[in-house]
């Protein structure tokens, strides 16, 4: 053997027989267990990802001197004002904000705030945070996902530093300790010795009484009709003497348990399409254990969407269905719709999305956490285990909303001392889901990264699929405050179909909420039109602002849209199961208590 073949000694070889002294699988062990160890001290961040944006924006701002020069004259600016805004409040007058808040921004909107020396604290907070916006934004030649994730953790910094956020700047906590004479700061101790209790020892957020799933939650009648490794199907029993002809099969996303459209039967989505005459069906996914680490996409289509059709095709044959998909269950939906279009005689009636994404170009704030070293931090952490918990999930969406779910929480249980108490919906949102780690490694990396259903590259049974193969008419719903699947994101379907009939609602309310949106329910409303890939108003913006606002419920317009597209003569109800597929057991099932 030549000295150039010769493995050499200290290379990472036994100088003896030549052998790695760590191999490949080992190597990667460690390094996965070294993100795990990690991810216990950022909250599952990578600590890769802040940093690297951190120092791309310092470069890029050492680069602009005209932006330095900018931020510089604001700042001296804004000492200027707030000195003599201080001056006026100081003599007791009441001069006109420097910064007004936005409708958002509920921190500051008591009246306790308009009073000296607080509305000098709220103005110089609101103040900073102008001020640090306009130092994360517009930095030239700085990338767009580096300039939005720098802005994102700079101002979660500064969110933290607001003086609402600490009792002896906010006057609402003094004056409540002053009325209660300390009572509320005792409550809120114990509420975060009590919540730091059930994190520490990973206790379930008790339901409140009456909040029962089966019992007061996810009661609207029915029975299991088919169940697998992966889901349930549940069928509702009718309500009307007869029913529509098509039955309508919901998708819900396996990141939530199905009940949150059937919750109460006051807001049960499912119950109000049950009274209307229609034949209801839903899937019910597993809540993934260990176990189930393997399960991918092609699992959750196979056997779940697809398995699905085929059981109420049995169950209601001779009939297309009205197809419902929520979330991820709306992509996955959209998938198997695109794959069935290329046959001759798709068994599909129409196609609606609550908040779904099939376009991730623009994904909203839930980008800032879809890097390729986010991915591969997550990846580590699911390894281990299998799955994703939905800890580790909701401590992202908390991010996203740490004003309302982190720093307006501290505000209100932990310095109010008023423990919140849980409705249906933060119920079923304390009811959490996991995610098995090949699923949701694979929905990352196709969809977020790779984009590869917008751009036709995503394989279904080797076979590429395209959503311009889904020609059935559609409906669909965003959410005008969504943080999951922003609203401009979802409408982004309308332009990758190729549907003679696409109608678009844009509703208020969030990715929950929005959609759980009884008719009859306060302070709703929607604005809705109906077009065709032909005369389709392209942007979204432009596409809002010619729609004339609704109030009230889009559940009603949805319903009427859903009938308009089936038979005109009602039939008998179809029997509770089939030969193929006999009920199995009374709704709600058992993967929901999962």
């Amino acid at each position: 053997m030549s000295e150039q073949s010769t493995p050499a000694q200290g290379a990472g070889t036994d100088g003896l027989t030549g052998k790695p002294l760590i191999s490949q699988e080992q190597a990667e062990q460690l390094d996965r267990t070294m993100h795990v160890s990690l991810a216990k001290l950022t909250g599952g961040m990578s600590p890769a990802a802040i940093p690297l944006a951190y120092l791309d924006w310092l470069i890029h701002l050492w680069m602009a001197p005209g932006k330095r020069g900018m931020l510089l004259e604001q700042g001296m600016r804004n000492w200027g004002k707030l000195a003599k805004y201080t001056l006026d409040a100081a003599l007791g007058k009441s001069p006109e904000p420097l910064v007004a808040p936005t409708r958002s921004e509920r921190r500051f909107s008591s009246e306790a705030w308009n009073k000296f020396p607080f509305n000098v604290m709220s103005q110089q907070f609101l103040l900073s945070r102008e001020w640090w916006e306009s130092a994360t934004s517009e930095v030239l030649g700085l990338e767009a996902p580096q300039q939005r994730l720098i802005n994102f953790a700079i101002m979660q910094m500064v969110d933290a530093t607001s003086p609402s956020n600490a009792p002896l700047t906010n006057p609402d906590v003094l004056s409540t300790t002053k009325e209660q004479k300390g009572k509320n700061l005792v409550e809120g101790m114990w509420n975060l010795v009590t919540d730091w209790q059930q994190s520490a020892l990973r206790q379930a957020n008790p339901n409140p009484d009456g909040l029962t799933v089966g019992k007061d939650l996810a009661v609207t009648e029915g029975e299991v009709v088919f169940r697998n490794e992966v889901m349930e199907v549940l069928q509702y029993k009718p309500t009307t003497e007869n029913v529509y002809a098509e039955p309508i099969l919901f998708v819900p996303a396996w990141i939530m348990k199905y009940y949150i459209l059937d919750l109460r039967q006051t807001n049960s989505l499912y119950k109000f399409l049950v009274d209307q005459g229609h034949t209801v069906f839903t899937i019910s996914w597993i809540n993934p254990e260990e176990e189930h680490r393997d399960f991918g996409m092609e699992t959750y289509l196979t056997n779940g969407v697809l398995k699905a059709i085929e059981v109420v095709q049995s169950i209601v044959p001779k009939q297309k269905i009205h197809t419902v998909g929520y979330c991820l269950g709306g992509t996955i939906l959209s998938i198997a719709n695109a794959y069935l279009g290329k046959q001759k005689d798709s068994p599909v009636a129409s196609q609606t999305l609550f908040a779904a994404q099939v376009d991730f170009t623009e994904p909203g704030e839930l980008g800032l956490f879809i890097t390729e070293a986010q991915v591969a931090f997550l990846e580590s952490q699911m390894w281990k285990k299998g799955y994703l918990t939905g800890e580790q999930m909701a401590g992202t969406f908390q991010a996203l909303r740490s004003n309302d779910l982190v720093w307006g929480k501290m505000v209100e249980e932990y310095m109010m001392g008023n423990k919140s108490t849980l409705n249906d919906l933060m119920a079923w949102n304390a009811d959490t889901t996991r995610m098995p780690y090949r699923m949701h490694s694979e929905y990352l990396r196709h969809m977020f990264l790779d984009n590869e259903l917008s751009r036709d590259r995503y394989k279904v049974n080797g076979e590429t699929v395209s959503l311009n193969d889904i020609r059935v008419p559609i409906f669909t719903v965003g959410t005008e405050t969504d943080h999951v699947a922003p609203w401009k994101s979802v409408w982004k379907v309308n332009l990758l179909v190729d549907s003679d009939d696409i109608t678009f609602a844009l509703t208020s309310g969030g990715h929950n909420a929005g959609i759980v949106s009884p008719v009859g329910h306060p302070r709703r409303s929607h604005r809705i039109s109906t077009s065709n890939s032909h005369d389709l108003i392209r942007d979204p913006d432009e596409w809002a602002s010619k729609q004339e606002r609704q109030q009230g419920s889009w559940w009603g317009p949805w319903e009427k849209w859903l009938s308009d597209h089936s038979s005109k003569e009602k039939v008998a109800p179809p029997a509770m199961g089939s030969k193929e597929f006999p009920g199995i057991e009374a709704a709600p099932g058992q993967y929901i208590l999962g």
